[in-house]
C-alpha cells in the first residue's frame, strides 16, 4: 500500500489513506519494515462523498476485495471508485473472467495461427454445489472428468509426459482458500469431512456454492529449489514488473497461495516490449516477454469483463 501511494505521489497526485477499521478513530502512524511509515485516517461520509479531514478526493482507490459485501459507506458515491464496486467478489465470478479471457485468447491465437490451448487452459463452472451434501457433487465430478479428458488429448498431441490435473476452486473469493488439486474424478466423490469443510467456506465466511474447475498448469520454475510461480504487475496497459510467489512446502501441481509462501522480486532485465530472437524461447528475456504478453491478454479480458458487468 505504501509503495502504491508512493507511485501515485510521484505521478503528481495528492494521496491519503483512509481506513474503515473501527480502531482507527484518528490519524494513526504505522511503522513499516523498511523504516518508513504509513498513516491511516478514519473515513468519513459527507453526503455522497467519501472524505478525510480537510481532504475531498476526486478518486477513491479501493484496497478491499469486497468479499463480505459492499459497505454502506461506499455505496452511491459521486466520486469515481477504482476498481468499480461491480469488480468486487460480491458480484464478480472467476468463470466470468475466464469466459472473457477465452474469447480474447482465441482471437489472439487466430492472429498468430497458434493453438489457443498454449495460452489458455481449459475450464468449466458448476453451480449449486453443496460440499456438505455428497449427492450434489456429481456435476463437479462430471466436469472434472471432462476437463481431464480434454487435457489428456492435448498432452498426447504435444508429447507432455506428466499426468494431467485440475484445480477445483470457489468461483468467487480469493485469499488462496477453497482450492484443491484433483487428478481423478473419484477424488471429488470421496472427499472426507475435513476436505469438505475446507472447501465449503472461504474468506469472510462466504459459503461456496459455485465452483470453477480449471486445468492445472505445472509450476516448473524454482527459486532456491522451492517451487515458484510468476505474478506480473501492470499499471494501465503497461507491464511494470512483478514477483515470484515461492513455497518451500508445496509441489509443482499444488496451489502456492497458502500459508508458508514468501515472495521474491521478479526483476525484468529488459522492458519485455519485444522478444530477443537471438535467445532460446525459454531464456529469461523471452520467458519474461511471454509472461508480459499473457498479462496484457488477461488485462484486456478483465476490461471486457467489467464492461459487460456494467452494461
Amino acid at each position: 500500500m505504501a509503495q502504491l501511494a508512493l507511485i501515485l505521489k510521484r505521478a503528481g497526485m495528492n494521496v491519503r489513506i483512509g481506513s474503515m477499521l473501527p480502531e482507527i478513530t484518528q490519524p494513526t502512524k504505522l511503522a513499516l519494515p523498511n523504516g518508513s511509515a504509513l498513516t491511516l485516517e478514519p473515513l468519513q461520509r459527507k453526503g455522497n462523498r467519501l472524505v478525510l479531514d480537510n481532504f475531498d478526493p476526486c478518486v477513491v482507490l479501493l484496497n478491499n476485495d469486497l468479499s463480505a459485501g459492499v459497505p454502506d459507506i461506499l455505496k452511491d458515491l459521486e466520486q469515481t471508485t477504482l476498481p468499480p464496486l461491480a469488480a468486487g467478489w460480491t458480484t464478480r465470478r472467476k468463470s466470468q473472467h475466464f469466459g472473457a479471457y477465452d474469447r480474447v485468447a482465441a482471437e489472439f491465437a487466430k492472429l498468430l495461427d497458434i493453438d489457443p490451448w498454449l495460452i489458455n487452459p481449459y475450464f468449466a463452472s458448476c453451480g449449486q454445489v453443496d460440499f456438505k451434501q455428497s449427492a450434489s457433487e456429481e456435476c463437479l465430478a462430471t466436469n472434472v472428468d471432462s476437463i481431464l479428458q480434454k487435457v489428456r488429448v492435448k498432452y498426447a498431441e504435444y508429447g507432455v509426459k506428466e499426468a494431467p490435473f485440475v484445480i477445483v476452486k470457489a468461483d468467487a473469493g480469493t485469499y488462496g482458500m477453497g482450492i484443491m488439486t484433483v487428478k481423478d474424478a473419484s477424488e471429488v466423490r470421496s472427499l472426507n469431512r475435513k476436505q469438505r469443510n475446507k472447501m465449503a467456506v472461504v474468506k469472510e465466511g462466504m459459503h461456496v456454492s459455485d465452483v470453477l474447475v480449471q486445468e492445472g498448469v505445472y509450476t516448473f520454475e524454482s527459486i532456491n529449489d522451492a517451487v515458484a510461480e510468476p505474478v506480473v504487475y501492470m499499471v494501465d496497459h503497461f507491464v511494470v514488473g512483478g514477483f515470484y510467489r515461492v513455497h518451500t512446502g508445496r509441489a509443482v501441481d499444488e496451489n502456492l497461495n497458502a500459508p508458508g509462501m514468501h515472495f521474491v522480486p521478479l526483476a525484468f532485465d529488459t522492458s519485455c516490449i519485444l522478444p530477443n530472437p537471438d535467445c532460446a524461447p525459454d531464456d529469461t528475456p523471452n520467458r519474461f516477454y511471454a509472461y508480459a504478453v499473457v498479462a496484457r491478454i488477461a488485462l484486456l479480458a478483465a476490461a471486457l469483463e467489467l464492461e459487460e458487468m456494467e452494461a
